[in-house]
């Protein structure tokens, strides 16, 4: 069952993430796909085939109860409704299927462990100055 579909930027990359909760051991298929000018465009996919436009922009990692779609070079071109379906092997009570509508100049900039990998080298320097700081009585601890 998919709990939650967000979407955020990771530099010039599109993050779709789709969170599901797995009742069941069986392997887990999925599609992501693009809706624009009412015309679906599947972009990553274990269940179909997709696009040739975005073979090469696009990939997904699954981790537990995640599965995330990163589509590289994402611009404007690239906005409309994009759908996580999700379907457990051998499951028929049928496909999970959540949609999010995603506008570029409307996305947040994705937090979390990405944002703390990009700011490590400032809190490294910060903690290498102390015993400097301190040296200059700059900083009292």
């Amino acid at each position: 069952m998919i709990r939650d579909l967000s979407a955020c930027l990771l530099g010039q990359s599109l993050r779709v993430d789709c969170r599901y909760e797995n009742k069941t051991s069986n392997p887990l298929t999925y599609e992501f796909s693009l809706t624009k000018d009412n015309r679906k465009h599947v972009i990553q996919s274990t269940i179909s085939v997709p696009e040739n436009v975005y073979r090469n922009r696009a990939n997904v990692t699954m981790h537990k109860n995640l599965v995330c779609l990163y589509l590289h070079s994402f611009t404007t071109s690239d906005e409309g409704v994009y759908m996580c379906e999700l379907k457990a092997t051998n499951d028929y009570t049928g496909n999970q299927i959540k949609n999010i509508t995603v506008i570029k100049d409307k996305l947040e900039k994705c937090a979390g462990f990405s944002l703390l990998i990009q700011n490590t080298s400032w809190l490294l320097l910060l903690l290498l100055s102390l015993p400097l700081l301190q040296a200059v009585d700059f900083v009292s601890l």
